[in-house]
């Protein structure tokens, strides 16, 4: 629950920031008697980040992932031989481990929102609650979906998928979090699912979530099947509803950018993970104005996710250096999209989602999600940092051991 109010307090009585419940209330205003303060002086006070694309379950990946053998060769074989045998690896304990871990280090870096989409084979029916509550539990906004997928056991594998996505949506409670429905990747998928996921979108008023033209392989698979590409048949099996996310589209032309976007969607570029599979650099994203910045499972530090991008920018030129410029805001767009409030300008109304943060400094000194300081003086106030890193790692151990034996 958000505090009944909070004070930040700046040497400028002007920039000072009264907030209730959970939102600001006024700017500029003197502190009321009994308001909890907390000191703001010297350092911007502006929005926190948000991570548009990731996922929570690979906050284990820091505590020793196992180097696959032999070395993966393409994107697909990096799949088979990391992502998806960890994905099946994964229970109750170890993605509760990585959960918090993952949120704890996003609040630790000034990310206040995350878009996750999840994935765990063996442990489906509600993922999406031990997700949710490392979510709400530490402080951090959030919007979940399970990536139904048919690449373990066919059709029924995908419909458990869906179902978590349709419980979850209809039972979560969480302020601080929502529900949305994914799928894992069209290449991964029929065209029944595809279908069943977009009348489960319209059915419970949400959107979707899934990879789109990551790699050349979804391309490929789309057009076997026949159709243009991947982003073609989910507009021709009525799955993209205005608002949805579509990860990566690296591989999408330009003109498919535009169509996107004109649909309502939001397209999601994950530099420091493209670069590290190797799938190439989506040099259309920058004809679309909906386009926001992602993580894809590396963590949730948004500068160093914003400069690595910058780095590959600069050398294409000056229309991709200033679309890569709006990528953060257009983060806060997608937020102010699912929650109706204004993100991202510090004004009357606005969601109350803030950082705190000294000059030159890589780390906010305080963050505030949904008016509640969970990161004070550099310090996680809302769970035990040194806990949910002991946890981790000794779940990491676990998740190894099982990850090589269902390689």
């Amino acid at each position: 629950m958000a505090p009944a109010a909070l004070y930040l307090e700046t040497e400028d009585p002007a920039r000072s920031i009264l907030i209730e419940k959970g939102l600001v209330a006024e700017v500029g205003r003197p502190c009321p008697k009994s308001v909890p303060r907390l000191d703001c002086s010297g350092n911007e006070v502006r929005a926190g980040y948000v991570n548009a694309h990731t996922h929570l379950y690979s906050g284990l990946a820091p505590f020793g992932l196992p180097e696959p053998s032999p070395p993966p060769e393409n994107f697909l074989q990096i799949l088979e031989r990391v992502w998806w045998p960890l994905d099946r690896a994964l229970d109750p304990a170890s993605l509760r481990a990585a959960a918090y871990y993952y949120v704890a280090e996003a609040l630790l870096h000034g990310t206040t929102t995350l878009v996750d989409h999840h994935e765990s084979p063996t442990f489906i029916h509600e993922s999406l609650d031990v997700l949710a509550e490392a979510c709400q539990g530490l402080g951090i906004r959030a919007l979940v979906c399970y990536g139904a997928t048919e690449r373990n056991r066919g059709t029924e594998e995908a419909k458990e998928g869906l179902a978590e996505c349709e419980r979850f949506v209809q039972s979560n409670q969480r302020p601080l979090v929502r529900g949305l429905v994914g799928l894992h990747a069209s290449f991964t998928v029929s065209d029944e699912t595809i279908r069943s996921a977009g009348d489960l979108c319209r059915r419970l008023g949400t959107v979707l979530h899934v990879h789109v033209a990551e790699d050349v392989a979804d391309v490929e698979d789309a057009k076997r099947r026949g159709y243009a590409g991947p982003l073609e048949r989910l507009v021709a099996l009525e799955a993209l509803p205005a608002g949805s996310i579509l990860a990566h589209g690296v591989h999408l032309r330009q003109n498919q950018v535009e169509d996107a976007v004109a649909r309502g969607g939001w397209l999601v570029q994950n530099p420091r993970s493209n670069q590290g599979n190797g799938v190439g650099y989506p040099e259309a994203l920058w004809a679309g104005a909906r386009v926001a910045l992602g993580t894809d499972g590396y963590p949730a530090d948004m500068p160093s996710e914003r400069a690595a991008l910058f780095r590959v920018s600069e050398k294409l030129g000056a229309v991709e250096r200033r679309a890569a410029a709006q990528r953060l805001a257009a983060g806060n767009a997608l937020v102010f999209e699912r929650w109706g409030r204004l993100f991202g300008e510090i004004s009357k109304g606005s969601l109350a989602d803030l950082i705190v943060v000294p000059p030159g400094a890589e780390r906010p000194r305080h963050v505030i999600v949904d008016g509640r300081a969970v990161i004070e003086d550099g310090v996680l106030k809302t769970g035990n940092l040194t806990e949910i890193r002991d946890e981790a790692s000794h779940q990491a151990e676990k998740l190894w051991r099982r990850m090589a034996a269902v390689s």
